[in-house]
């Protein structure tokens, strides 16, 4: 029973090491070339240690689900309190690289629903199922040649599910459909012209897209700088008086 725990640690280990390779060969930003990148890459291809890559599928799983898998196929349990971290600093990235699709079963779910579900690119997981093979190397380097094809692709997919708000200067602005985006486009076009008329929108954020609209110079004659990274209200409005 012993010999056999330690040559499935042993195999999960190799994997996880294998699935980090994938990642660097994906030239992946070196923020998620990580033990954690590499179990979620491995729960989206529905892998575990004994599964050979050409066998990899294409699961559609939320985020605990991922978690799930970390910790019953390779032993990595992860806190209940870095769900957040999974889905900011590794599902998110992976899908504005055009790796992953969320919420392919119902693009206008809104991005912030707890009933989110990702699933690999197609084109990944074909990808994923030469790992090691002969024609490994010559894939790998096609893909990453048409990955910015790929990517110039995704933001028009992304248009469809968009919601248009007005600018008080006549500019439009597309948010993120669903979540609090609906309130903000309220806010923006009738809250703001009918109580704060004189005032400068310097600032709108957005579920998906956390700077959607920033007056950074506007900012900077203010006072004020951004974090990006920080927590920062939905909608700003100067008024100069």
């Amino acid at each position: 029973m012993a010999e056999r725990a330690r040559g499935r640690r042993t195999l999960g280990a190799k994997m996880v090491s294998d699935a980090l390779r994938i990642l660097q060969g994906l030239n992946v930003p070196r923020e998620q070339q990580n033990e954690r990148s590499a179990l979620t890459l491995l729960a989206l291809l529905g892998m575990t240690p004994r599964r050979q890559w050409a066998g990899a599928e294409a699961p559609m799983l939320g985020i605990t689900e991922m978690m799930n898998h970390f910790q019953k196929h390779f032993g990595k349990k992860y806190a209940p309190n870095t769900r957040e971290t999974v889905r900011r600093f590794t599902v998110h990235q992976f899908v504005q690289m055009g790796l992953f699709l969320a919420n392919p079963d119902d693009p206008g779910r809104p991005v912030n629903s707890p009933d989110n579900r990702y699933q690999v690119a197609l084109a990944l997981l074909k990808l994923a199922r030469e790992y090691g093979s002969a024609s490994w190397d010559g894939s790998l380097k096609s893909f990453v040649n048409s990955a910015e094809a790929l990517r110039r692709l995704q933001p028009r997919e992304r248009e469809m599910t968009l919601i248009p708000v007005s600018l008080p200067d006549g500019r439009e602005l597309k948010l993120t459909a669903g979540g609090q985006n609906e309130l903000v486009k309220k806010i923006v076009e009738e809250f703001c012209p009918r109580f704060t008329p004189a005032g400068v929108l310097v600032y709108v954020g957005d579920t998906g897209n956390k700077q959607r609209h920033v007056e950074a110079g506007y900012l900077e004659r203010l006072g004020l700088t951004m974090d990006e990274h920080g927590k920062m209200p939905d909608v700003m409005v100067h008024l100069p008086k």
